[in-house]
């Protein structure tokens, strides 16, 4: 099932991204404010993707594989909707990560208006959240860009800073988009 926006092409994951799974987020630039840092190798990789893949199967939803509409073939990204728990809840999150080429163009919030759209319309959820740094202020602007609100610090990483937890639900969603 693949989504397009005005720039973007998105299509579930496939266990051949593994290689750009890795190429993604096993670079350190990516990972900036990932405590766990960048994936090791390319089978840490591996085994993320066939958890995306499961997810998806289990789920119905899950991360794409976020590339150009103008060139498909090749990926810049990855993001979606997945069931995650964070420290004391269970919560349908959103969560990208692009390569650091095509930062600053306004493709994150341009992937997260798509997904939280297709999670509200499409997957009839009632709440999407993320969970971001709080020292990851790009990441924040796009989530507020979205809609999604600050709700509360959460310790969901041993021995680090609380992350932020935001959040925007189905009704809110409607009443602002309209």
């Amino acid at each position: 099932m693949r989504v397009e926006t005005k720039r973007l092409c998105l299509r579930p994951v496939m266990a051949s991204d593994a290689d750009d799974l890795f190429k993604i987020y096993g670079d350190p630039a990516t990972n900036l404010f990932n405590p766990a840092g960048p994936y090791p190798d390319i089978h840490h990789a591996k085994t993320v993707l066939n958890r995306w893949l499961n997810h998806w199967e289990n789920n119905g939803f899950g991360n794409w594989a976020i590339s150009l509409r103008t060139t498909p073939e090749n990926i810049i990204g990855f993001g979606g909707l997945s069931i995650l728990s964070y420290a004391d809840m269970s919560i349908n999150n959103l969560g990208y990560r692009f390569a650091a080429k095509v930062w600053g163009k306004g493709l994150a919030t341009e992937f997260s208006e798509c997904a939280v759209r297709y999670g509200f319309i499409d997957i009839k959820l009632t709440e999407i959240s993320a969970v971001v740094r709080g020292n990851h202020l790009a990441s924040q602007k796009v989530l507020q860009k979205t809609g999604l609100k600050y709700i509360r610090d959460i310790d969901d990483v041993k021995d680090a800073p609380p992350s932020l937890l935001y959040s925007l639900t189905r009704d809110d969603w409607l009443r602002n988009s309209t």
